[in-house]
Parts: C-alpha cells; structure tokens; sequence
C-alpha cells in the first residue's frame, strides 16, 4: 500500500513550501509577520492522562521503556529502546495502525515524544500538535504564528520537549515557547535572538534540572550563535555560552582580528547531557564565510566540534576539533552521543560520539575531551577532499557540504556494540570569493553546491556552461547505512541505498534497526548482520527519526514522512516521482488492522 501525501493545495503555506529547495544552494526564504503570539486550535478533548514528567523520571528514562521522554530517548542520546515484542521474527508482520496527516506538507524531521501514550510532535513551520499515541486520534494544536524569519535549508522542526506539565517549542523566528502539555495553550515565550540577524532555531530543546537548552543557528550569514539556557518555569535566560570564542577565552586566539566577531558556529540539534560529570555535550557546526577561509585565519574555535560545557554555568569545559578551520562546510551537527568504549589498551573508557559531514565517527574522552579513535569513512571519500578551494576556478570534491552524516540522529545498540549512522555520498563544487559583510545577508565566501556527472543540482552556479567542465570525477548520489564498532572503528556491515540517506535511526532490543530512504521506503533490519528483513513504501521521503514505545502492553514504531529538499534535495525528489508529505504513520505487528 502506498500513503498518498496531502498537500496544501490553495493555501499561502503551500506557496511557501513549494519555494524551499529551488533557487540555489543555502537560498534564502523570508516569512515577514508580527512578534509571534501563537494560538491554539481546539480539536479535541484536553490531553486525558498524567504527563507530568518529572526531571527524576527524565534522569531514570532508560528504566521506563514504555515512553520516549526525551529526543534521544535517554540522556546520552543512543535512541536505543530495549523494547523487543517487535522483533527479527515477526517485524514482517508489522503494519500501519493510524496516519496521522498533520496538514503542514514540507521537510519534515521531527523525532516525537511520547508519554503515558500520548505522543507531542512539531511540524515544520512550528505548529506543534498531541495525540493518542495508540489510534492517533488528535487532542491539540498549536501554531507558533510566526514572525520574520530568514533561513538557510528549510522550515523545519526536529521535535519538542516535555516536563512538569509543559512542553518547550524552540522557533524558527528565535523564540522559546513553553505550552501547556494538556491544552496546548502558550504559558511564556521569550525571544532568544534576533531573527533579522539571520538567527533561527531547528532543534529540539533539551531540559534538566529546571532548565531549557536550546541553540541558535544562522552560520551562512555573519552571525555568532550561542547556546542558552532558560529557566522552564519562567523563561528568563539563566546563562549563555557563545559557540566562537571571544579573544578572552579558551580558543579565541584561533581566529585573526575581529572575526570572531562574525564567526557562525550554529547549534543544529539536541545536547546530550551527563549527569555525573554536570556536562552539556554537543556538537557545533561550520564559520562563517563558509569558503572564505582567508578573512578567518586560524583554526576557528569551537566550530566543527564536539562541545562540553559545565550544565550549572555554561563554561566551557573542553572540546574537541573535527575539522580545524573549515572551507568545505564539513560541520558537526548530529546529536551527540553518550557511551562506554575501549581505549587502545583495552581500557574502558567513558566517551563522546559524533558522525560528521566529512564520513567519519568521531569518539572522544568524556572525560577531557582527547580523541580515543576515529572509524573508517562510512561514505566515499575523494582523493581531493582536503583540496584548497581556489578563488579563480572550481574544485569538485566527495562528501560535500550535505555529508556523510548531516544533522541525522546516530544510534548505539549496547547489546551489539555496534554504532549506526546513515551517509551521503554526493560531489559538491566549490569556489571561494570576497563577500561583503551585511547583518541579515548571506555570506558563503563563494559557491557550494551539489554536482552530478549531468551539471549542477541547484540553479544558483553563474555560469552554467563553465559549471559543465567542472563534473569531472563527479558522482551520482547515493547513500549508505552503516553499523560501526565502537571499539575498533571497523564497519561490521553496510547497506547501500540509491538514494542519499539521511533522517535518524532507532534501534532496539528486539534486535532491530528502524531507518527511512529517500525514495519513501521505511526499512528494518537485522541490527546483527544488516540483513534488510522488512520495508514499507510511505508515499514521500522518510527523512525523520523513528521511535518506539508502548501502549497498554503493545509496542509501536512510529516515523513522519515529509521528504527533504534543502541543498538539490529538490531534484532527487521530483527524480523519485515524490513531492513533499504530512504524515506520520504509526506501525505494529499484526493482527491490528492496517489502514485501507
């Protein structure tokens, strides 16, 4: 069966996500309107259970399977659930319970939360809406109303957060809005920044200990982003850690003159945290200009890193450096994840993980911050990668600007060992050029963006026929899904798709990997041996993170289906016959009955 995706025909919105994706690559897309003060659509009955979590049922999530409490499911972010009524042996039985068409069509990316069986997601262009997390059935909505905004790769919204009663919606215009969980109705919103500096906000938040975390992105403009922390009752900022160093601090002498000032560094998604140690770690994404590396000389601190900051203060604790001052775009944006590792003694080792954009697991000391290892490339590298990029010509190079890893949420099977992370494989063209400094303005430094053997996927290159001769060594897009050793940085098995992949994966213990395709398909396979035991097709792109939980003894799979078209994404749809979807379709085993 195949889920046809409704779209919002005659509506203002669809004109708006139409526009996303066309143009060129980071194309610019502006929403003028008032300071949002949002309003709630009544559709139903007030939420009829208890979702009053607390943060000591947050700190204990990993005991209370039945839920997903939290993005990652748990602090350190492994989206493991050790839920296994669905398993190897009946996942071929797994069916369609509820479509939930959310009515909001465009790149959706959202990870739900789900309590008490009720499940709390956001769409993109910042509505958030609850239902029975069982039938489906809608109980609120929530539209955010949005202001100006100007954003570099989408509309979308990764997901909110849930506790004592209230559930936090971080903004695409900057703000932070705080609802509440059993009517949907706004309690406090406080602006974050500025959105006609270019700032805006992806990620889902992360709460602890009475306080929100969220981060501002913005890093193709001439922006310095932060992450914050605000206090969930009230909304007031309790404190503010800038992701660029100024010349005081730790790493501010990586960065020549005042471009500190203008340095980028955006925040892409949800902090993990580590409650023994007081630590917020996450990962933080590529300066600014993005290919003019010459008016940044130095390694540029904390970009393309993996971050730890002291949860109480937002001191920097340590980090550590992926990619030393970019020109490529190669940021760390996916989640950062928590685990146990062996050092190269044999000795275990509390660490960090991140997958980057340029195809590599990055596993660090929790403790300091020291790289213990990094894995074999899970995408195809290029001989050039590391080329300088000229300001006369062109260079094509493989991962580009949208990986390897981009944003997409990891997973850590603690049964397996075994790491999994999707890939891109995709040539990206680069030129680098002086661009002049205008607060609100892009400014790349240059040109980037995807390139097949066929010519560019965007339509931004200046000169077509010049951009012709530049495919050489070019290659089709593709995509990969990998599952890696933590203790030796080894891939154990790969599975490769026609098709980039990116979106999040979800593992479990019933022996599972849950993981979505470009071209609608929604996979699972052995978490083992990667054999693909299972697939359902979904009508548009899955480009979400799955999750699963609970519901009076049975276990659900649950996974939106919005499609992507940021960075040429847009051709890879219209070449998949897709256009963009609203579902998010609830899964089971059999004998439920599937939809007709």
């Amino acid at each position: 069966m195949r889920l046809i995706a409704k779209l919002l025909a005659g509506s203002s919105l669809l004109a708006l996500v139409m526009g996303v994706g066309s143009g060129a690559a980071y194309a610019q897309a502006s929403t003028p309107g008032p300071t949002p003060s949002g309003h709630v659509q009544g559709v139903g009955a007030p939420v009829p259970v208890n979702v009053d979590i607390t943060y000591e049922q947050l700190l204990g999530a990993n005991q209370s399977p039945d839920n997903w409490m939290l993005y990652g499911r748990t602090y350190d972010n492994q989206r493991y659930s050790p839920l296994d009524q669905i398993n190897t042996g009946n996942v071929g039985s797994l069916v369609p319970v509820a479509n939930i068409q959310t009515g909001v069509a465009a790149s959706f990316e959202v990870s739900p939360i789900v309590d008490n069986g009720i499940m709390f997601i956001s769409t993109p262009y910042d509505h958030v809406m609850a239902y029975d997390a069982a039938t489906g059935k809608q109980l609120w909505e929530y539209d955010a109303q949005l202001g100006y905004n100007q954003l570099c790769c989408g509309p979308e919204s990764r997901g909110v957060a849930v506790v004592d009663g209230k559930v936090f919606l971080a903004t695409l215009d900057a703000h932070l809005i705080a609802l509440d969980a059993y009517t949907g109705k706004a309690l406090w919103n406080a602006q974050v920044a500025d959105s006609r500096d270019a700032f805006s906000i992806t990620m889902a938040p992360q709460v602890y200990n009475g306080k929100v975390l969220v981060g501002t992105s913005g890093a193709e403009f001439p922006t310095r982003n932060f992450v914050a922390a605000y206090d969930a009752n009230t909304g007031k900022q309790m404190w503010k850690f800038f992701t660029v160093p100024d010349p005081s601090e730790p790493g501010g002498d990586t960065w020549s003159g005042n471009s500190w000032q203008t340095g980028g560094g955006s925040m892409w998604n949800t902090p993990a945290i580590d409650p023994a140690r007081g630590l917020a770690i996450f990962a933080v994404g590529n300066p600014n200009p993005d290919n003019d590396g010459s008016v940044r000389m130095g390694a540029n601190a904390y970009t393309d890193s993996i971050v730890a900051v002291h949860i109480d203060t937002g001191k920097i604790a340590w980090w550590y450096q992926q990619v030393p001052h970019d020109v490529w775009d190669y940021d760390a944006m996916a989640p950062v994840v928590l685990l146990t590792v062996k050092d190269d003694q044999g000795q275990e080792v509390p660490a960090a993980a991140e997958a980057g954009k340029e195809g590599q697991l990055f596993i660090v000391n929790r403790e300091n911050g020291q790289l213990i290892r990094k894995s074999e490339p899970f995408v195809m590298q290029s001989a050039n990668m590391w080329s300088a990029v000229p300001d006369n010509s062109y260079v094509n190079i493989y991962p580009g600007a949208q990986g390897g890893n981009e944003w997409s949420p990891e997973a850590y099977s603690p049964k397996t060992g075994l790491f999994y992370v999707q890939g891109t494989n995709e040539s990206w063209e680069y030129t680098a050029h002086k661009d002049e400094t205008v607060t609100g303005h892009l400014r790349l430094g240059g040109v980037l963006q995807p390139v097949t053997p066929q010519g560019p996927m965007e339509l931004g290159e200046p000169d077509v026929g010049h951009a012709q001769e530049n495919t050489a060594g070019a290659i089709d897009p593709s995509g990969t899904l990998s599952a890696i050793d933590v203790n030796t940085g080894k891939i154990k098995w790969q599975y490769h798709s026609d098709w980039p992949m990116l979106g999040g994966v979800l593992v479990t213990g019933g022996n599972l990997v849950f993981a979505g395709e470009f071209d609608g398909n929604f996979d699972a396979f052995n978490a083992t041996t990667g054999q693909k035991l299972w697939q359902y097709q979904m009508g548009a792109g899955v480009n979400a993170s799955p999750v699963t939980y609970a519901v009076n003894g049975r276990q659900y799979v649950a996974v939106a289906a919005g499609g992507n078209a940021a960075n040429g994404n847009n051709i890879l749809m219209k070449k998949a016959g897709l256009g963009f979807g609203d579902s998010l379709v609830i899964f089971a085993v059999r004998p439920a009955q599937a939809i007709n």
